[in-house]
């Protein structure tokens, strides 16, 4: 039985993905999983930086917690994380293998295996296993549970439902007040041309100012959701489980991947600028501007390009944009999962029997 550390991510998005895949590591070969939330010296920076082993990056406390008997396998993503992996392995004596989800920014061949999706760029290598999705822990069991629980809080909604899934600004992109007020003008119209309502949700990301313009221009049956930390009664998953459709907007690969693994249709909204010869009424925003910047003329590393992982399943017939014609997707999300367990069970030295991941949706031709 593998023994996992998983170095808990910094960020909520990239906290989702490296939790499911240790939920489904755990499932397939009975790995025992160990959680460390680490604290950082938020002024320090020379460690990942430079690409240092070291432990210099994190509290004395959370350093301190580190100790042997030491991994089969330490998980984990983020930058600030690297410098803590490698040293966790240098301890081991080489011993302990090293798994890298999402954006690498050392040497590719620092890496036991990294597991990365499009917007990246990371080139093909053998220990690189590029993925369209991003993992998640959506499943078909998660899905009927929160059906279930949320089913009769939308019942007196009329059908069919339309889940508006928002996130906010993301690299060059600027989710405003503007691209909002869009948004619930389109979100409508495909709603009354259907009878149907919308079940929106904003996230973490949603600016306040465009999280009112949205809920202001909404005028058809709505159940709207306003994000809030740390909030056992998020309807979230429920929203996903019980719309017949999907809006997701494009900002968030995480919010792309979940909204694919119910196996529904999906739209994806253009904040402004995702597709070319397509212009859309943009939002302003420094940081969103500058991005763009070091995007177009920097060393490509520094950025990620989102638009390729658009392209990618509009090509596919995954997704469509809102507006265009779409169906219910071939879905493939779970072999992103299972291709990521294959390839872990290759670098333990674990057959993989079971491939504890269920499949949402029915793929048709």
């Amino acid at each position: 039985m593998p023994v996992i550390w998983l170095i808990d991510a910094y960020r909520a998005g990239e906290r989702g993905q490296v939790r499911a895949l240790v939920d489904a590591l755990a499932a397939e070969f009975g790995a025992e999983v160990e959680t460390y939330a680490l604290d950082y010296r938020k002024s320090v920076v020379t460690p990942h930086l430079f690409r240092l082993t070291s432990l210099r990056g994190v509290s004395r406390q959370s350093a301190a917690r580190l100790q042997a008997p030491w991994p089969d396998l330490v998980l984990t993503c983020g930058v600030r994380n690297e410098p803590v992996c490698r040293w966790i392995r240098k301890q081991s004596g080489g011993r302990t293998r090293y798994l890298h989800l999402g954006r690498p920014w050392a040497r590719l061949d620092s890496f036991d295996l990294v597991v990365t999706t499009p917007q990246y760029r990371v080139p093909t290598r053998a220990n690189v296993v590029n993925n369209t999705l991003t993992l998640h822990g959506v499943t078909p069991a998660s899905l009927q549970q929160a059906s279930e629980r949320w089913g009769s809080e939308f019942a007196a909604l009329p059908g069919p439902k339309i889940a508006v899934v928002v996130g906010g600004n993301s690299g060059p992109f600027t989710f405003g007040a503007r691209a909002a007020r869009r948004l619930a003008e389109q979100a409508c119209e495909l709603a009354r041309s259907v009878g149907g309502s919308l079940l929106v949700s904003t996230s973490s990301r949603t600016a306040a100012t465009a999280v009112q313009a949205l809920q202001d221009s909404i005028d058809v049956p709505c159940y709207f959701y306003r994000w809030r930390a740390n909030d056992s009664a998020n309807p979230y998953l429920g929203m996903l489980a019980q719309a017949d459709q999907l809006i997701v907007t494009g900002d968030s690969i995480a919010m792309i991947s979940e909204a694919c693994a119910t196996g529904k249709p999906v739209q994806l909204f253009d904040l402004g600028g995702m597709r070319e010869n397509r212009p859309a009424a943009r939002d302003f925003s420094l940081g969103g501007f500058l991005y763009g910047l070091m995007q177009r003329f920097l060393w490509p590393v520094l950025s990620r390009d989102i638009t390729l992982v658009h392209e990618q399943l509009v090509c596919s017939g995954r997704v469509a944009w809102l507006g265009e014609s779409t169906r219910s997707a071939a879905t493939e999300a779970s072999e992103d999962m299972r291709r990521t367990l294959h390839a872990v069970g290759a670098l333990l030295g674990e057959p993989v029997v079971s491939v504890a991941v269920e499949q949402s949706g029915t793929a048709i031709d």
